[in-house]
């Protein structure tokens, strides 16, 4: 399936003036006025309504490095990967930042072309049951049928999970998404096994039966999405995951004996990187800290009201950490 481009604003003739030679990419991001960036689609992460609207954290992230980088009538580009071949542009350089998890990049052979960068989400998986169901953990539903993806990482973490539990369950594998998520809302099985995203928009949905539902609270497993960026461009590399440090230092708030927000990361001018003066207040201007992307995104301002869980910042239960000045 060929790429398709779901999100764009109008081209800039102003273009940023560097303070020295501009790396490969950053060349070409200036001079064309557009960053373009690619990843699958997932709910709350790249999201495509009807009459092709897109939202996403990705999408936000993607806007935030070209606020970076490019003045604010730029405009970014988002590509969905879907087939093996629409990866070519990852293996050919054609986009600048790619959102991508280890299964993809071992599935597409990406290892040597990109530079694993920042994670900007952790994906989970697990199991959801209607609201009705007795089940108040994972283990409750032994013995029972649970719908899965065949093949699917929720699958393989599904059948990981109750191996190392000694327990057993009836596998009930699908190919076809459709089928798998009507089976599940008429109950013939009494548990969903997928990404926690997608639970979140199937929850959301509710089916023909308009089925209400929860997600368990045991983790089946999980896994981080990075923003990678091609292996022949260094600086624009550290662009990139400067941009994703400065979105998650800058919801920290300032506390006694530690500092928060953007100002505890004082790297505001950084010619090396031909990176201008006042480059993260316009990240932050332009997107908001990583809790307000995240908020209208997946969060309590979305419909999915997923909490931050894994994505929280280590002080607060989460796996986030960044770089600060100590």
């Amino acid at each position: 399936m060929r790429l398709v481009k779901v999100a764009a604003v109008l081209l800039a003739s102003v273009l940023f003036a560097a303070t020295g030679r501009a790396g490969e990419v950053l060349e070409r991001v200036r001079s064309q006025g557009v960053v373009r960036c690619g990843g699958e689609t997932r709910p709350g992460l790249v999201s495509v309504a009807p009459g092709g609207y897109a939202a996403g954290l990705f999408l936000d992230i993607c806007r935030a490095i070209g606020a970076a980088v490019l003045p604010p009538s730029s405009r970014f580009e988002f590509y969905r990967y879907e087939s093996s071949k629409s990866y070519n542009a990852v293996r050919n350089n054609e986009h600048d930042v790619f959102f991508l998890s280890a299964s993809e990049l071992l599935e597409e052979n990406l290892i040597a072309k990109v530079v694993p960068g920042p994670t900007v989400f952790y994906q989970t998986t697990s199991v959801m049951v209607s609201e009705s169901s007795p089940a108040k953990h994972l283990a409750d539903l032994a013995g029972l049928p649970i719908c899965f993806s065949i093949g699917s990482n929720s699958h393989r973490h599904l059948e990981a999970w109750f191996a190392a539990h000694h327990l057993d369950f009836i596998r009930m594998a699908y190919q076809e998404d459709v089928e798998l998520f009507d089976t599940y809302n008429v109950q013939v099985c009494k548990g969903l096994a997928s990404e926690a995203t997608m639970l979140a928009q199937v929850r959301l949905d509710g089916g023909v039966n308009q089925l209400k539902s929860r997600i368990l609270p045991e983790l089946l497993a999980a896994f981080p999405i990075m923003a990678a960026s091609g292996t022949k461009d260094a600086e624009w590399s550290a662009i990139v995951a400067w941009t994703i440090h400065t979105l998650l230092r800058a919801e920290v708030p300032t506390i006694e004996w530690s500092a928060g927000g953007i100002d505890s990361l004082p790297i505001d001018e950084v010619p090396e990187l031909n990176l201008e003066k006042g480059w993260q207040k316009r990240i932050i201007e332009t997107v908001g800290t990583y809790d307000d992307i995240y908020r209208r995104n997946l969060g309590e301002e979305s419909p999915y009201r997923l909490p931050r869980g894994l994505n929280a910042q280590r002080e607060n239960g989460g796996l986030f950490l960044a770089p600060y000045a100590d």
